[in-house]
């Protein structure tokens, strides 16, 4: 991609934000990678000088790194003021958004970086926003020759590449997958920011306008290889992972979908049916669950209830949201586990009339999710945009992870840096 006209290669927009500051502190880190061949100008940017000077001061501390505020530079711009999102745009070759909840505050960045040559790549969870960008602007992207690529953070590119990673190591056709997500907290719990709990109460609050847009974009159906892959009940038990366990919430099933269509459409590969899941351990997580998951879905159908959901997060989600986050401790002893189960077809096996002979067992494993690993994921993605330009799509447009980086060498960029991809077990049934 050419950086060559621009000041700054990476700028990371809202950087004062919760979570802006853990993909400061990341980039810090990819800066100084030993194994970097050049050199990796960046910025910060967002409303205030004093907030962006005190990130980088507070990762300079962090990182022990005293020069750290010298060698960034400071952009400052408002989301309210499209001018400032165009001067932004402009000296990057690729915008690391971290302002959300985008459905509010996504699409004015997207609209900058295109109509200024910048690619972009965001952490948003919104199957909404996802889709609707994707419909409105991809055509613009690819004329212009820009990436816009949603959804870099732990949503979605773990299940996204881990479903690609499971299929490249399948010896035959993968047909179907099923992931089980698992969080792994220390002595002292899990918390959240309240970031994503306001996008699910905005997301779950206009499920109606989502369904329009799926019917208005009018896409054919992408065809089923194999037999049909079936739903689980609402609470289910695996017995491979002895424990309890839900659908998952997140935008990965919209992804993956998304990602699944544009392979066949674009690659001829054949499509992955998928269904993602979360662990919720023994019996009495499973009860505070259901009892937590009644109370949203009553209250977020409301104006009222809404406000009193985004009020009280800690109170709703029985403790998991704050309006202050995890503490550094409770981040250091987080991490995550991804299982993904697979069935397909041996090679040469015909998928018409036999059933599913193989059956493959993979894992992505990483460190806690919202605050290390995608910082971690986004930045990575970021330094394929900059390095692999060869392998993405050959015009840009809007794409999902999986899409974009399905040929590139972003699974072994995250290995590196402790996001692992590994297979468990493989088997002729």
């Amino acid at each position: 991609m050419a950086t060559e006209q621009r000041p700054f290669h990476l700028v990371v927009f809202g950087a004062s934000g919760f979570t802006g500051q853990f993909v400061t502190e990341e980039v810090a880190r990819e800066q100084v990678d030993p194994e970097r061949s050049s050199r990796l100008p960046w910025a910060v940017a967002g409303r205030s000088r004093e907030k962006l000077q005190r990130v980088l001061e507070k990762a300079a501390l962090k990182l022990g790194r005293p020069t750290l505020s010298s060698e960034v530079g400071i952009i400052i711009c408002d989301i309210a003021n499209p001018a400032s999102l165009d001067e932004m745009a402009k000296q990057a070759t690729v915008v690391l958004n971290c302002v959300g909840p985008y459905r509010f505050y996504g699409e004015p960045v997207i609209k900058a970086c295109i109509e200024n040559g910048a690619s972009c790549i965001d952490i948003s969870g919104e199957p909404q926003f996802l889709e609707l960008m994707q419909l409105k602007y991809h055509e613009k992207a690819a004329d212009k020759g820009v990436y816009i690529i949603g959804s870099s953070g732990f949503d979605s590119i773990p299940a996204d590449l881990g479903v690609i990673y499971t299929r490249n190591k399948m010896n035959g056709t993968l047909t179907a997958v099923e992931s089980f997500l698992t969080i792994h907290s220390g002595p002292e719990g899990l918390s959240i920011h309240d970031g994503p709990w306001k996008s699910a109460i905005y997301g779950f609050g206009d499920q109606s306008n989502l369904r329009k847009l799926r019917n208005a974009s009018n896409l054919k159906p992408v065809p089923l290889i194999g037999p049909k892959l079936k739903r689980r009940w609402p609470i289910s038990y695996c017995r491979e992972l002895k424990g309890y366990s839900i659908p998952f919430m997140g935008s990965d099933v919209s992804v993956v979908k998304r990602t699944q269509r544009y392979l066949y459409e674009n690659l001829e590969e054949s499509p992955v049916q998928y269904a993602a899941y979360v662990t919720v351990g023994g019996i009495t997580s499973v009860i505070k669950l259901m009892f937590a998951g009644l109370f949203f879905l009553f209250f977020v159908r409301f104006g009222i209830g809404r406000q009193l959901l985004i009020k009280f997060p800690w109170f709703f989600s029985f403790g998991y949201f704050s309006k202050q986050g995890p503490t550094q401790k409770q981040i250091d002893a987080a991490s995550f586990t991804l299982t993904f189960f697979g069935q397909g077809y041996s090679q040469g096996l015909g998928t018409d009339k036999n059933k599913p002979n193989i059956k493959i067992c993979t894992q992505v494993k990483g460190p806690e999710a919202g605050y290390v690993a995608t910082p971690i994921a986004m930045v990575q993605a970021a330094m394929t945009l900059l390095n692999d330009a060869s392998d993405l799509p050959k015009a840009g447009g809007v794409f999902t992870p999986g899409a974009a980086f399905s040929k590139t060498k972003l699974i072994d960029r995250l290995n590196k840096h402790g996001i692992e991809f590994s297979v468990i077990s493989s088997s002729e049934v």
